[in-house]
């Protein structure tokens, strides 16, 4: 399960389990509740602050848990609702935050960090992808805002129509990431930037963010309705 640290005024959120490097950190509902009570957690504390999501291994996140998702048809859109109060609450956070991407970053798990205020890459492996379209399915009006919203238009029609898979470069060069670095040093320099703007933390943050991005706040939270499991598999 997720589990948080802190490096003097920022805290880092793991979407893996301790110790482990081949989790998918895929968006188990336990997950989904994990990582929503550390995240009250972390705005339970007072004083400058700053939020890093992150993860060791191969993996940022591969989004949807998709063997769950098959299994629970009957619970499909509830559970979709709350994958995408997940990108809501973190377009909107109280505190800065920074994605840093050791790995693969996959359908929701790419809409995930797209939702982060910065987003650092490991430069010379994993993907950063949204196959939806490689599988015949689309995603839910909030998440297509969201990307919308978050990056370039070319580089989210692209990687949308295509489901194309970006190394760090190319994702850097699209857009698609802020910053690119080696393997070791991606969650240090994402440390890095996110102290630098731990002082913006507070209200003021959270109503700039709310105000910017008010559309797509509202899609995310507008309950999604008749949702096919085939749907769901990219709806993330």
């Amino acid at each position: 399960m997720p589990y948080l640290e802190r490096s003097e005024d920022v805290f880092v959120l793991y979407l893996g389990e301790r110790g482990s490097r081949d989790s998918e950190n895929a968006f188990h509902p336990d997950w989904l509740e994990q990582v929503a009570d550390l995240l009250d957690e972390v705005e339970s504390t007072d004083g400058p602050g700053a939020l890093v999501t992150t993860a060791v291994g191969k993996f940022y996140s591969t989004g949807l848990d998709t063997t769950w998702v098959v299994q629970n048809t009957d619970k499909l859109n509830s559970y979709i609702d709350r994958v995408q109060e997940l990108f809501a609450r973190i377009l909107t956070f109280p505190l800065p935050t920074v994605a840093a991407l050791p790995g693969h970053t996959f359908g929701g798990g790419a809409i995930l960090a797209t939702a982060h205020d910065h987003r650092i890459m490991r430069e010379d492996r994993g993907y950063f992808c949204l196959p939806g379209i490689s599988i015949g399915a689309s995603y839910a009006p909030g998440s297509i805002a969201l990307l919308a919203a978050r990056l370039p238009a070319p580089a989210a029609h692209t990687a949308l129509v295509t489901g194309h898979r970006y190394g760090g470069a190319e994702a850097h060069a699209a857009g698609l990431v802020d910053n690119v670095a080696a393997e070791d040093v991606v969650l240090p320099r994402a440390i890095e930037h996110a102290r630098g703007l731990a002082a913006t933390r507070g209200r003021t943050l959270r109503e700039i963010k709310t105000t910017l991005y008010s559309d797509v706040v509202a899609s995310l939270r507008t309950p999604v309705q008749n949702l096919q499991a085939q749907e769901a598999l990219s709806a993330d």
